[in-house]
């Protein structure tokens, strides 16, 4: 029996620095189409200033477009489903909404269909300055008050580690850095973290080896992996993830997006299609309907063209 493991789509990653505007109802019905794909994990928009990332100006107004296409979006998602002519990828989804401040958070609790906040924690002070205007002290409080707030409105948070398989700042980094943002994130009830390669820097014998030795420490915390890579290495790091123990993955369909911090315009998010191969070859099942996931992967190629002025992928 296939090893079940759990694939987060990232389209708001791989749309938010894209030079033209996506129309808000064409990013509505590639998320549903997602949906009906099989995708049950979907990072899908950002409440953050409009003023820095124009593309996600409209998060509200996709999400309500994608709530009418389908309506129990907004249902108890542990009993809900949709509708019966749904089709395949009938499980009402997890919608990921990434916050970077209060503001943030107020307008992704009042938006239906979000079931959880995502917030990038960076362990790199200068990163954290650049994206944020941050102190780690800052950070910390501003987690949480994640932390308590989601819990309150019944929502779940996940919380991503930046620089986490290296840091490019000539500033200290380690495997107890990290574990030490782990322990505090434990210790108020965070219990899904993803580690992101920020800027695709790490070997796959590193992600290997640091994921392993963070897992046994925190076996508590659901420990995902938001990779980059130049694609010579992506099945790489994706296979030394897997046999590390990871069952939690975050990739954006055509690689799209990326840390434009990377310095190279060819390290990106690790394409979902590339994933799928890579968990197919270890004998794992995500899940995903291959008829379906055609015509995503067509939209998605009309992004790269349309909006994106980016080769197209086959």
């Amino acid at each position: 029996m296939a090893e079940i493991v759990k694939l987060i789509e990232c389209p708001r990653d791989a749309w938010q620095g894209l030079p033209d505007l996506i129309p808000t109802e064409y990013k509505a019905e590639y998320l549903k189409q997602l949906v009906l794909a099989g995708f049950k994990h979907i990072d899908a928009v950002s409440f953050v200033s409009p003023k820095h990332v124009k593309q996600m100006a409209d998060s509200e107004d996709v999400m309500a477009r994608l709530h009418a296409s389908l309506p129990s979006l907004a249902a108890d998602h542990e009993n809900s489903r949709l509708r019966p002519d749904a089709g395949a990828g009938a499980e009402t989804p997890e919608i990921i909404g990434i916050v970077v401040n209060e503001k943030g958070l107020e307008r992704a609790l009042a938006t239906l269909g979000v079931r959880t906040i995502g917030y990038p924690y960076s362990i790199s002070a200068y990163f954290r300055r650049a994206n944020a205007n941050m102190t780690r002290n800052e950070s910390r409080l501003l987690v949480e008050k994640l932390r308590k707030e989601t819990l309150l409105a019944k929502k779940d948070l996940v919380v991503y580690i930046s620089m986490a398989f290296g840091n490019p700042y000539d500033e200290p980094w380690g495997p107890e850095i990290i574990a030490d943002a782990l322990e505090w994130l434990e210790g108020i009830r965070v219990r899904t973290v993803s580690l992101a390669d920020t800027v695709g820097s790490a070997s796959p014998e590193l992600v290997g080896e640091l994921y392993r030795q963070l897992k046994n420490e925190f076996p508590g915390i659901e420990l995902g992996v938001h990779l980059h890579s130049r694609p010579e290495n992506a099945e790489a790091k994706i296979l030394a993830a897997y046999e590390a123990g990871c069952r939690r993955f975050d990739s954006a369909l055509t690689g799209l997006g990326g840390c434009p911090f990377a310095g190279d315009h060819l390290v990106g998010n690790i394409p979902t299609e590339d994933v799928l191969a890579a968990l197919e070859k270890a004998g794992a099942d995500p899940g995903i309907d291959s008829a379906r996931l055609g015509t995503v992967l067509g939209m998605a190629n009309e992004i790269r063209r349309k909006y994106a002025h980016a080769p197209l992928v086959n």
